[in-house]
């Protein structure tokens, strides 16, 4: 690997300021990781003057790239007046206003600050609402950092129990067991598993929590029989049902949600409604957003942030969001397919046993023959994560592309074709060159199924 001066020396200044050198872990990368000088639409270049096109998107959040200049124009005129205040603003209400008319489970709105606060949000209003303690949400789901909510997120086979009945599994190290005897977890898309789990804890569920394409579970789409199975239990025991769509709401012009009968009770949001700045929502029933209403007689759930609702984020989040109209978001759709269409290709031209999930403008690809179809088929072995990190780093190195950790991409609208034919020999070169490394798990009987 060719040396990057630049980012070893601000690496080895940050390593002795910042554990591990980095404030967010998926920006770690040995020997060092790469910093940024400018990114402009899908290009990024880093202090060492090296440039890559950018499928990652700062993991899903950014839906026009960077630095869209219509953006660039609201924020800066709005930095001019302050970005802050201890005052209400309108930006609040205009951004408000838009998701409220985007989706029609949106009745009313509460801003926060990040993926992570909303669904925590979200979890404490469905416990205030319905008087009840536990959440249930998918094994291997991912919805921030909250302690109920990253419950299980990393579960694997040394730990993760029957799949009749999946242990709750602590992320971080010294999470209490009160914390993992409040979360029930089920295997998503798995109706008759799921209910019966739910059935042994009917009485003491406030929400049961879903992403409806999920991202760790393997990128699948929440099945129509399962989410109208999930809304139905929840009807009939007096639960909610909730929805993270922090990263799914690029998928349809309104969320994920959109191709359902049901809808959910409360949705998180966060990602692409910032613009670009950090950013998180809670919207849904008018009714259950009332605990949070502070003119209630008694308030169930006070919520306040220093942050939330900022100018700043309000107006990035409201240009971002008019500048993805319907067709906007149906021609990122229809680029996405392409490009999974080409990879597909490149993948029968490259024998390797590869698939591709996903929804809208994100896939992700997938080190077996046949699409992982539960958190469990879809969970990376030690081996086979080894040639994945290695197919990552070649795209990053030698072909100039940066993907996400999980070999997966999240489009933007500054992608073009160009872009994507890119993406595709890329591919097909990083794939012939780890088709080795794939060989030799066969020989050691680590199977692609």
């Amino acid at each position: 690997m060719k040396s990057y001066p630049k980012s070893d020396a601000l690496y080895q200044k940050a390593v002795d300021l910042i554990p591990g050198g980095v404030s967010r872990n998926t920006v770690f990368h040995k020997p060092y990781p790469h910093y940024v000088a400018s990114a402009k639409g899908c290009y990024v270049k880093d202090v060492d003057g090296n440039e890559r096109i950018d499928f990652a998107n700062n993991m899903a959040s950014l839906i026009h790239g960077h630095a869209h200049p219509a953006i660039v124009e609201a924020v800066t005129e709005q930095l001019h007046k302050g970005t802050a205040y201890t005052l209400a603003t309108e930006a609040e209400v205009r951004l408000a206003e838009l998701l409220h008319n985007r989706a029609p489970g949106f009745e009313k709105i509460r801003f926060v600050n990040s993926g992570t606060e909303a669904v925590m949000a979200m979890i404490k209003a469905s416990r205030s609402f319905t008087g009840k303690p536990k959440i249930a949400k998918a094994e291997g789901a991912y919805h921030g950092t909250y302690d109920y909510a990253e419950v299980s997120q990393t579960s694997n086979p040394f730990n993760w129990g029957d799949i009749s009945s999946p242990n709750s599994v602590a992320v971080a190290e010294g999470t209490p067991q009160s914390v993992l005897d409040e979360v029930i977890i089920f295997p998503y898309n798995d109706i008759e598993r799921t209910l019966a789990i739910l059935d042994n804890h009917a009485d003491e569920i406030a929400c049961v929590i879903i992403d409806p394409v999920p991202h760790r579970v393997g990128l699948l789409e929440g099945k129509h029989e399962f989410i109208e199975a999930i809304y139905d239990w929840t009807r009939k025991n007096d639960a909610l049902m909730v929805f993270d769509e922090v990263v799914t709401f690029r998928v349809n012009y309104a969320g994920a949600q959109e191709k359902y009968k049901v809808k959910p009770d409360l949705t998180a949001l966060g990602k692409i409604i910032g613009g670009g700045f950090p950013v998180g929502a809670l919207a849904g029933r008018a009714d259950i957003m009332e605990v949070l209403d502070p003119r209630q007689s008694k308030l169930k759930f006070p919520h306040s942030g220093t942050f939330s609702a900022n100018p700043i984020t309000m107006t990035a989040g409201r240009v971002a969001l008019e500048l993805f109209d319907q067709q906007a978001v149906d021609d990122l759709n229809a680029l996405t397919k392409k490009a999974i269409i080409q990879i597909e290709n490149v993948i029968r031209l490259a024998e390797v046993p590869i698939s591709i999930t996903g929804a809208g403008s994100m896939f992700r690809l997938h080190f077996r023959q046949v699409p992982p179809q539960t958190y469990r088929e879809a969970y990376q072995r030690p081996a086979v994560y080894a040639v994945i990190n290695e197919l990552l780093d070649y795209l990053f190195y030698k072909e100039n592309l940066i993907m996400i950790n999980t070999c997966a991409c999240m489009f933007s609208t500054a992608l073009t074709q160009k872009e994507v034919d890119r993406l595709s020999q890329a591919l097909l070169n990083g794939f012939r060159y780890i088709k080795p490394s794939m060989e030799e798990l066969y020989t050691q009987n680590v199977s692609f199924p």
